[in-house]
């Protein structure tokens, strides 16, 4: 678990959602919202797959 915590993708992901937040209390809810969403998840996926992947290389290796 520390290994998605710590890593910088995955933080950079996180900390890239205040934007969206409060664009979601302030902004105007249409496609776009959504859009930033859909986005923003997809993000987040892709960085813990790629803290996955490296863990399966780092094993791989020893």
């Amino acid at each position: 678990m520390r290994k998605y915590l710590f890593n910088g993708a995955v933080i950079g992901a996180v900390t890239s959602s205040w934007g969206i937040i409060q664009a979601t209390r302030n902004g105007p809810r249409d496609w776009r919202l959504a859009l930033m969403w859909v986005s923003w998840g997809i993000s987040l996926a892709l960085a813990v797959a790629a803290v996955r992947d490296e863990a399966k290389e780092r094993a791989l290796e020893q």
